[in-house]
């Protein structure tokens, strides 16, 4: 595995309930630097003042979705090389194009296991 599981996290979602098994599925592959921010805009704020090796966010939050972070993510030059792992309950093509256009590094679908979650992170570090 070529990622550090040392490097710091940061999961986005609205739902704490999400972000607690995002952070146990983290814990599972062998991360144990996550933060977590509620939306796009906290995320943001939080990006600027500490550097991540990984976004991983919700596309479904108010007021800032996870797809408009993604465009201010790669609209800023200093946050722009940041992975981002996009995660959603829907599986429309049009959003996946969507977020591919925006820059998104991955995809992962709702729901998923650790194993599906190790095997996004891989792909999106060249493991």
């Amino acid at each position: 595995m070529s990622f550090d599981l040392a490097m710091p996290i940061l999961v986005v979602d609205d739902y704490a309930t999400m972000i607690r098994i995002i952070r146990n599925l983290l814990k599972q592959i062998g991360f144990e630097n996550v933060d977590d921010a509620s939306d796009g805009s906290s995320a943001l704020v939080k990006m600027q003042g500490k550097k991540y090796g990984l976004v991983i966010s919700d596309w479904n939050m108010e007021p800032m979705t996870g797809y408009d972070l993604l465009r201010e993510v790669r609209a800023n030059p200093e946050l722009s090389q940041t992975p981002f792992i996009m995660i959603t309950a829907e599986s429309k093509t049009e959003n996946v194009i969507a977020a591919k256009k925006a820059g998104v590094s991955n995809y992962i679908v709702k729901p998923f296991n650790a194993a599906t979650l190790k095997t996004k992170m891989e792909a999106v570090f060249g493991a």
